[in-house]
């Protein structure tokens, strides 16, 4: 093997090496990207369930403590219709 055809070798070897590593850069870039939007849609989701936790809480603080028992307003219920 001539010195000359080992140092073409590797200096193709090289170049592709190259071409894959800025290959590998764009996509890194991409994925980030993705992950950066994915963080901020997480971000506001739990923001989101946080506001509707409040919501619900308040709605059930606001509930009677003694509310009737369903089973016995149908059957008053019905002694009314009947």
């Amino acid at each position: 093997m001539h010195p000359e055809s080992t140092v073409e070798q590797i200096a193709e070897r090289v170049e592709r090496l190259l071409v894959r590593y800025e290959e590998l850069q764009r996509t890194n870039a991409l994925l980030s990207g993705q992950v950066h939007t994915l963080t901020q849609e997480r971000d506001s989701l739990r923001s989101r369930l946080s506001a509707a936790r409040g919501r619900i809480e308040a709605l059930l603080d606001r509930l009677p403590t003694n509310a009737p028992d369903p089973e016995s307003m149908v059957s008053t219920d019905q002694r009314h219709a009947g």
